[in-house]
């Protein structure tokens, strides 16, 4: 399958086309702000961000950031091949359980070792998650984890037609 046509970033935005494969691994000291039923559940100017060709942006939170009681280990996990081996977590929140809705690296490999511990969530699966006030839209298809911003452009792997990018 041909490479898709990117779209050309306007001013203060970023290609998704432009992030590097391997993937890259960076801190920010955005906001980032998480919320489950009805209740928001974490927030930091902490989190590290994933960035990987074609990708939305995943963002990785410290566990402190969440509300005592929100994560809970959930069963199953995944190995990425950049990354290592994924655990999973179900948050609950406000009456709302997210079963399996995160997932951390609790032993990553070298390149990832600074998010060892942290925690990622599908957006999809929350009320609602926010990077400096501003309301995420979930990477499309619901396998990965990525969350689409103003600043941020496509087109993005998980949207129909892309599985061979």
């Amino acid at each position: 399958m041909p490479r898709p046509q990117p779209i050309p970033p306007g001013p203060g935005q970023e290609s998704v086309w432009d992030y590097p494969r391997p993937p890259r691994l960076e801190r920010t000291a955005r906001t980032v702000e998480l919320w489950l039923g009805g209740v928001k559940i974490a927030e930091t100017t902490g989190a590290f961000r994933v960035l990987e060709t074609s990708h939305p942006p995943t963002y990785y939170l410290p566990r402190e950031a969440f509300r005592p009681g929100v994560l809970t280990p959930a069963p199953g996990g995944s190995v990425c091949e950049w990354k290592g081996e994924a655990s999973y977590w179900t948050l609950s929140a406000g009456g709302k359980v997210a079963e399996g809705a995160g997932w951390s690296y609790e032993r990553p490999t070298p390149a990832f070792r600074e998010i060892a511990g942290y925690v990622a969530v599908y957006a999809g699966r929350m009320d609602e998650c926010r990077v400096d006030g501003v309301r995420v839209t979930p990477q499309p298809g619901g396998f990965y984890g990525g969350w689409i911003t103003p600043d941020v452009v496509g087109p993005f792997k998980g949207e129909p037609g892309t599985w061979g990018w």
